[in-house]
């Protein structure tokens, strides 16, 4: 899994480190929802049954495969 620096320095916050590459993978492969942003970037949404069932944001760089970013969305509606 290609990451950028900002995601490998957020990983080791105590809300994300437990998030498993596994996870994101998933989310990347099958989201349940995928937006494009103004930037180029892309978020990806997929709920984590392993975590309760919280739903994951994903961020991609425009290269559709570099991760940026990954946390359970709080906000989120389905």
């Amino acid at each position: 899994m290609k990451t950028t620096r900002y995601f490998q320095a957020t990983r080791t916050r105590p809300d994300r480190a437990g998030i498993a590459d596994a996870w994101i993978e998933r989310t990347i492969a099958h989201p349940e929802k995928r937006f494009v942003q103004e930037d180029g970037r892309i978020r990806c949404w997929a709920a984590v049954p392993e975590a309760e069932g919280r739903y994951l944001r994903v961020v991609l760089l425009s290269d559709e495969e570099t991760v940026h970013n990954a946390f359970f969305d709080r906000g989120f509606v389905p």
